[in-house]
């Protein structure tokens, strides 16, 4: 401290070591970095103005409104709070946050007549990329803005320091406006009538901003990309700093690497997975579909049957994206981690290692357990995990991505991570497998995103309701085929239109006549999959089976802990890829998703429309049979609905009658499909991102079950205590149980971390995993 009780050095972080990072060389550094990452005449800044649809006209104000933001994000950490915060173990909780306070800043007349001089300044845009830097700024509620904390109500000020006089002239020259006033403010108070008159500005104009945005779309674009960018800038900031990389260096290494050709795609993804699937001694050719896939251009729907070749097609549209605009990634999006896995499995990683990443909240534990049993693509290859330090920065200069949808779309719920994958996302050509298993609230967001960004996408399913359909096509995708396209796709056609199936309804008891049935056909040799709605019937039909039979029977679902889960999921694909030996297994919806299961003979509990289309494509997927072939599929009624309503029942009940019981086709599937899945209510636009102005707050990104829980089994705590003392990660014990059945908190450890809980291991098995009751729960 200087004999004034000024502090000497303002810090903007806590120092590690003999390495200290001043308040002012963050800012600078910060603002640096948003200069270099979006620069204009570059890929990146250029892809990012695009995503959020700045017009040519507007990208020098979007420059010169991010500069500014970075220069003042920080600048309320010129307090004494903080200082005692970054130098002190154990300090008290601030009395106001830092980005709360900046925010103030700006609302202090004085600040705000002089920052408004600026010809490109648009200060409400400039003030809520400040205050919501953090995702910690609110109207109402847990973190209000300008709310105290901690019970403290005043907190001494250090806006007169040199390093903040400097800030200032910098942000002077940057907006060219002249000399900056002087903050002769000493401290904030609650009841300080400056501070008052400041915050109740603030307010007044956030929401004057919340109206003008409503017909505003060329502003409202400009806060959306002010926002994101000062959000991406600070983390790029911090990182390099925090892992001593060279800024400059490392943003021209990773943001302005020369953009993917069509020749790379080739060379890296389709040319070895071709050769992997051209039979001996033939030559790989693709399927008129997927070649005609390739030109629908930048927003498409592909609808195509299980077993189709969609993926492939896929990226052959992805390649074909490369030709059309400078792109530097391809990202392919799935709906869960196993089949975000799977997608990695077979197509991302055929690319060198240093290209290619999985990224989901499990991914370094798949990667690892792959290296022990790996694909032909991951052959000889150290696929390794992020650089967990640099956080998602460090998936940055990757080239192919195979990830969950809320990794990169979560960013729409304000989603910290996701935010800092947006310069990635918007330089992608962008996959979303699997739409028509989003949740409502998922699929609310995937229109939003579609309406508001420009990225090229294309999303695929093999069945889509007709309303899920109509919303995407009028949020500008593409439906490919059309019927008028199908003439030329007789491949398409004929393998869609070969009879695969019949159709039989269990008679009598149900369960316990289809249970006779599976035992039948699974003596006669046949590959049996059943499928029931919930977890609870699951487990006990695969133990009561097991006990008629006197061998083991595959039973999966969610409920396992994580290792588990993948030794389950792999037997289990792994009985149903070969046609030499019989096998059963029992599961819940876990098996509708790109699970590339292959049964002869299927029973199901009914399920909505769309779920009974997919758990049929696990039926004689592969057409690898004789012509005359027809998979069995039994279908009955639950006793109970949940968790659907009847509902969907009903009408699933009126897709089976229409179809018949004999050669059925997955066309025929897809035209009753049309006439019978319930109609859904149209997208509300919803999306935190796209609504909250001055402020954000992380929300949901899925639709949650506020009933479940993430835990430890008690018997792994010692093997987790391990892992947890050594920082590493501890995916493999976890699991996902009903709440209700955890351990009291006086039986939870006091080091396991906050969020998780215990299960009681007395009544888990790595067989049958957990045990539930049969009520609402699914999967």
């Amino acid at each position: 401290m200087s004999q004034l009780g000024e502090p000497i050095e303002l810090l903007a972080k806590s120092p590690r070591g003999p390495r200290r990072l001043s308040l002012e060389r963050h800012l600078v550094e910060t603002e640096a970095a948003a200069v270099r990452l979006f620069d204009l005449s570059r890929r990146w800044g250029q892809a990012f103005c695009r995503f959020f649809r700045i017009s040519e006209a507007h990208r020098e104000r979007f420059l010169l409104n991010l500069r500014l933001a970075a220069l003042f994000h920080d600048l309320g950490k010129a307090n004494q709070d903080f200082m005692v915060a970054v130098t002190t173990r154990g300090a008290p909780a601030q009395a106001l946050r830092h980005e709360h306070l900046s925010a103030l800043i700006l609302h202090l007349p004085e600040v705000r007549t002089w920052i408004a001089r600026g010809p490109l300044v648009d200060v409400e845009v400039l003030t809520a990329a400040v205050l919501s830097h953090h995702l910690q700024a609110a109207r109402s509620g847990d973190h209000t803005w300008g709310a105290p904390r901690g019970g403290r109500e005043a907190v001494r000020l250090h806006l007169d320091h040199p390093q903040v006089k400097a800030i200032l002239h910098h942000i002077a020259e940057v907006a060219g406006v002249g000399e900056p006033p002087t903050l002769g403010q000493r401290s904030w108070g609650l009841g300080d009538e400056t501070w008052i008159a400041a915050l109740r500005e603030g307010k007044r104009a956030a929401t004057a901003l919340d109206r003008a945005l409503r017909i505003d779309s060329e502003r409202r674009s400009l806060l959306l990309a002010v926002k994101a960018g000062v959000i991406v800038a600070d983390s790029v900031a911090s990182g390099l700093h925090r892992e001593d990389h060279p800024l400059e260096a490392w943003i021209d290494d990773v943001a302005h690497a020369p953009a993917l050709t069509a020749e790379d795609v080739h060379t890296h993804i389709l040319a070895p997975r071709e050769k992997h699937l051209a039979k001996p001694g033939e030559r790989f050719t693709y399927h008129r579909f997927q070649d005609r896939a390739a030109e629908q251009g930048p927003r498409a729907l592909l609808l195509a049957a299980c077993g189709a070749g969609k993926t492939l097609a896929a990226w052959r549209w992805a390649q074909e994206q490369a030709k059309s605009r400078p792109i530097g990634r391809v990202v392919f999006l799935y709906p869960t981690r196993g089949t975000a896995t799977e997608g990695f499995r077979d197509y991302v990683s055929w690319a060198p290692e240093d290209m290619a990443t999985l990224l989901h909240g499990s991914a370094r534990y798949e990667l690892e357990m792959m290296q022990e049993n790996p694909s032909e693509g991951a052959k000889d290859k150290q696929f390794e995990h992020a650089e967990d330090r640099l956080f998602a920065l460090g998936v940055w200069p990757r080239r192919y991505f195979s990830a969950t949808v809320d990794q990169f779309l979560g960013f729409m719920e304000h989603s910290y991570q996701s935010l800092c994958l947006l310069p990635v996302l918007a330089d992608a050509a962008v996959v979303i497998d699997e739409v028509h298993s989003f949740d409502r609230h998922m699929f609310d967001v995937l229109v939003s995103f579609l309406r508001h960004f420009d990225v090229p996408v294309l999303c695929m399913t093999a069945t889509l309701p007709p309303s899920r359909r109509n919303e995407l096509v009028q949020a500008g995708l593409r439906v490919y085929p059309s019927e008028e396209a199908r003439v030329e796709l007789a491949d398409l056609e004929a393998r869609e239109r070969h009879p695969r199936y019949r159709i039989e309804a269990v008679a009598g008891a149900g369960e316990d006549v289809a249970c006779a049935e599976a035992i039948a056909a699974y003596r006669r040799g046949d590959r049996v999959l059943w499928v029931v709605n919930q977890v609870g019937r699951c487990q006990r039909l695969a133990r009561a089976l097991e006990e008629a039979l006197g061998e083991p029977v595959h039973c999966y679902h969610s409920r396992f802990t994580l290792k588990d889960r993948r030794e389950r999921h792999n037997k289990t694909v792994a009985a149903f890829q070969q046609k030499e030996r019989r096998a059963l297994a029992v599961t819940t919806q876990v098996c509708e998703m790109s699970l590339d299961l292959d049964a002869d003979v299927l029973i199901t509990e009914l399920s909505p429309v769309t779920a009974l289309v997919q758990r049929f494509g696990r039926a004689h997927r592969r057409l690898d049979r004789s012509p005359e072939f027809r998979a069995r599929l039994l279908w009955y009624p639950p006793e109970r609905p949940e968790p659907y309503s009847r509902q969907d029942l009903t009408a699933s009940t009126a897709f089976l009658a229409s179809l018949g019981t004999e050669n059925i086709s997955q066309h025929q599937l897809a035209v009753a499909l049309e006439e019978h899945a319930l109609a859904e209510r149209d997208a509300d636009g919803s999306a935190r991102f796209l609504q909250s102005g001055y402020y954000a707050v992380p929300g949901a990104f899925r639709d949650t079950d506020g009933g479940a829980a993430t835990c430890i089994l008690d018997r792994d705590l010692a093997q987790v205590k391990a892992l947890h003392q050594k920082r590493d990660r501890l995916d493999p014990y976890l699991i996902s149980i009903r709440r209700k059945f955890t351990l009291p908190d006086e039986q939870r450890p006091s080091w396991l971390p906050r969020h998780l809980g215990v299960a009681p291991s007395a009544r888990y098995t790595e067989e049958f995993g957990f045990p539930t009751d049969e009520g609402a729960e699914r999967s």
